[in-house]
């Protein structure tokens, strides 16, 4: 704390300051309302400037080495512009390939549809399965293509069966019916020519014969559709049994590979052998992608450290700082912005610097040392809290 150490060796003339309500950014030091005589306030008074000097000591030494790192960073600068062609040339060679190598790996990371860190890792466990499961992926979804195939076309066989047993149902039904209305015809013609024959003694001998002719061809011909129709029931019903039996096979081939998809998809975690392949594809483009990330990320390592031991041999202060600032070694124009920017920043690290020496810490020793003139009954004990308070600063 050499502002307290110095305190009333210095001669600095005081500054009177300007009193405008309206400028904030200026120190000011009113006694007019300050009851001296009263040992707490002239107490309380006399802290607040030894507050204000520490303050501004610590934001100098807060500003000092901001400045030295900014003087340091702008002789860098100077040094590098100073190194020799042959050498400046090979720095040069190392940007520039630092800046291709972030620019490689700035690339990758912002790459769009990037496979996931979880996505990449379950495909990188089942990398040597994954052509197999593939294949085999592809094989069940088209046997269950085919097997759909087939269910829908015994589905198809068994309904148009079912509908050809409804209608020979039907047609025995009617065979039967017809068997009965042509029985009661012929028996009701042979009761009419039997009343016919004894009631009106006519002969009907012709009558007999015709009806019995006409019956018996009826019936003959109603047998042979009820006898035809009952053959081919039979075989629409063992038909349909056949069918049954070949769904019931087929059904369960496709349980079992319904299953097996099942089981695939749960394994690789897709919904469809194209979006296995779609992964599987990711996954080689992503592999090969951060196989050449990782050696770009070596190259690039090689080269930050070439670039620093060139820097090293001429002596820059702060070499770490040049591999974000590579762009100033290759760019006059970047170089030139970089220093200006700098220039300017060291311009206000001063100006604060002056501010906080010259006119808050100079005001803050004025205005105690003017209390010790002014009133030097109380003098000695300005100077005990001034001790006081710069040997509890520097034991802090």
């Amino acid at each position: 704390m050499g502002f307290f150490k110095n305190l009333f060796h210095r001669g600095k003339k005081m500054i009177e300051p300007e009193y405008d309500s309206g400028n904030w950014d200026e120190v000011i030091y009113d006694r007019d309302d300050l009851q001296i005589k009263d040992s707490s306030q002239r107490k309380e008074y006399v802290k607040g400037c030894l507050d204000q000097i520490a303050e501004a000591s610590n934001e100098l030494e807060n500003l000092q080495f901001e400045y030295n790192m900014v003087t340091s960073y702008l002789m860098d600068m100077e040094e590098i512009e100073a190194i020799p062609a042959q050498d400046k040339s090979e720095l040069e060679e190392c940007a520039k390939k630092i800046e291709a190598l972030e620019k490689q790996q700035a690339g990758y990371k912002e790459r769009k549809n990037r496979m996931s860190e979880e996505k990449f890792r379950q495909m990188e466990r089942l990398e040597s399965d994954l052509q197999e499961g593939y294949e085999k992926l592809t094989k069940a979804e088209e046997y269950q293509e085919l097997i759909k195939r087939d269910l829908r076309k015994l589905d198809g066989e068994k309904q148009a069966y079912l509908f050809r047993k409804r209608e020979l149902q039907r047609m025995i039904e009617d065979t039967r019916s017809m068997a009965i209305v042509c029985t009661a015809a012929v028996i009701l013609c042979i009761l009419i020519l039997l009343a016919l024959q004894f009631g009106l003694q006519m002969n009907t001998k012709i009558g007999y014969l015709a009806a019995a002719a006409a019956g018996a061809v009826a019936i003959t011909v109603i047998f042979i559709k009820h006898n035809d129709g009952v053959k081919e029931l039979s075989l629409v019903e063992n038909g349909i049994g056949r069918i049954i039996r070949l769904q019931n096979t087929v059904k369960i081939r496709y349980v079992n590979n319904t299953h097996l998809l099942e089981y695939l998809y749960m394994k690789y975690n897709v919904s469809s052998a194209s979006e296995l392949g779609k992964s599987w594809q990711q996954y080689i483009e992503e592999k090969e992608e951060r196989k050449n990330f990782k050696e770009a990320e070596k190259e690039l390592d090689l080269c930050q450290k070439e670039l620093l031991q060139i820097l090293r041999v001429y002596e820059i202060k702060d070499p770490m700082i040049w591999l974000h600032q590579t762009q100033a070694i290759l760019d006059k124009k970047e170089m030139v912005e970089i220093r200006h920017s700098l220039i300017i920043r060291r311009q206000s690290l001063r100006r604060r610097m002056d501010y906080n020496k010259e006119v808050i810490a100079a005001k803050a020793q004025a205005e105690v040392k003017d209390l010790v003139e002014k009133y030097p009954q109380y003098a000695k004990e300005i100077v005990t809290i001034v001790e006081q308070y710069a040997s509890k600063e520097k034991g802090a």
